[in-house]
């Protein structure tokens, strides 16, 4: 951790509002885990479900799952670490204290206006999730500019074009348009997936190479900058559909190739011994194989919907599952690879996206069963998380320092 915090201001601040990952890594972790049993309770078995009826006068179940597992859970880690990334970027100093409680507060107020059993205007919720999005990029924004190291500026453009999506989406919840709707969550999986390429491509094979004492791969430039380029065109063309399907159909392949073999140069093989570089590795290599997958199927609509989730739990959950476990760690000086034992909680994980995206299209009969048992290990992989990390978060470093 740099030295650009005065010690003595910091011990004034509560510890779980020292740094961006301590609040949206445990609040996040917390959502993920709560929020899916919630969905399944209340899609399945409606009669038990905690909310009645007047839960979804304006937000209902279809449009809200979707929305608050990317929106709730995956833009509080990918906020959490970018807030914390950008201190160690810059050596600018990270958000804390009242400015991140309230920023903080401000995601938490979005999820929580959601669940009222009431009626509440859409613009409610909507502004607080604009808040949160606007102030995290905000300060990015600063931070960068600051020391004008632009090669890191596309983050807070990348969070305002976030911002800009989720606003369409309650529109579309709104206007009861579920046909955007869908066009919106993919087109905001695969912002993910651009984001993972970006920051992926420069941390798997960076902490791989450091651990094994390896020499790190040297990246292959047109490689890179085709994938960025092929991911952005996989994010507007979800939520234009302006492409014809052969080209999206050879845009979703070449990408499949090209993220393959990016990721086969990151020693994958040597990291089988250490869960928190395999959960890394399994992680990215779901990213091809759902890509692949999607070409495979593009014809066919309803396991391309199914498949998505081969991305979504395998790729986007399990890179924020073992990123956070490892910036915890590492961030309140601990020992990265002496942690809590999260090796069943790492391997929940591409089970349960196997479970969700591949068993409801082989043996549809079973599709409740299949979505329990995904969520079950879901829940628990985050639960895991929650219980072995809550102390760490909510209390100061270990070596005295800020942050």
């Amino acid at each position: 951790m740099l030295n650009i915090d005065d010690p003595k201001q910091t011990e004034k601040i509560p510890a779980i509002f020292r740094l961006g990952f301590r609040p949206f890594f445990l609040g996040g972790a917390a959502v993920a885990m709560l929020f899916v049993p919630l969905w399944l309770l209340t899609w399945f078995y409606p009669q038990y479900s905690l909310f009645q009826t007047d839960f979804w006068v304006k937000v209902v179940p279809l449009w809200w799952h979707p929305h608050e597992m990317l929106f709730g859970f995956a833009l509080a880690i990918v906020c959490g670490f970018l807030l914390t990334s950008v201190q160690t970027w810059t050596n600018q100093p990270g958000m804390k204290g009242w400015a991140l409680a309230l920023t903080f507060s401000c995601w938490l107020l979005a999820r929580l206006t959601l669940l009222l059993p009431v009626s509440i205007p859409l613009w409610l919720p909507a502004l607080f999730d604009s808040l949160f999005l606007s102030f995290t990029a905000i300060k990015l924004w600063r931070c960068i500019y600051k020391v004008k190291q632009w090669h890191n500026i596309g983050f807070p453009i990348m969070l305002f074009v976030a911002m800009s999506i989720n606003l369409l989406s309650y529109y579309a919840l709104s206007q009861r348009d579920f046909s955007l709707s869908q066009q919106i969550w993919q087109s905001m999986l695969w912002w993910l997936g651009l984001l993972i390429t970006i920051v992926g491509g420069r941390v798997i094979p960076f902490f791989t190479a450091i651990r094994i004492k390896q020499t790190k791969p040297n990246p292959i430039p047109v490689l890179d900058k085709s994938l960025i380029t092929i991911m952005v065109l996989l994010v507007v063309q979800a939520i234009s559909q302006a492409m014809p399907k052969g080209l999206e159909q050879v845009l979703l392949f070449t990408a499949a190739a090209l993220h393959f073999v990016r990721w086969s140069r990151w020693f994958p093989h040597k990291t089988l011994k250490e869960p928190m570089l395999w959960s890394l590795q399994i992680a990215y290599l779901f990213l091809p194989i759902t890509l692949f997958l999607l070409a495979w199927n593009i014809a066919d609509s309803m396991a391309y919907r199914h498949l998505l989730h081969l991305f979504a739990i395998g790729t986007l959950a399990g890179i924020c599952l073992s990123m956070i476990s490892r910036v915890s760690l590492g961030h309140t000086s601990r020992n990265i690879y002496e942690g809590p034992n999260m090796l069943v909680a790492f391997s929940c994980l591409p089970i349960a996206a196997v479970i969700r995206a591949v068993m409801p299209i082989v043996w549809p009969a079973q599709y409740q069963i299949w979505l329990w048992l995904a969520g079950g290990l879901w829940s628990l992989a985050f639960g895991m998380f929650v219980v072995n990390y809550a102390a760490i978060l909510s209390k100061p470093r270990i070596d005295g320092r800020p942050g």
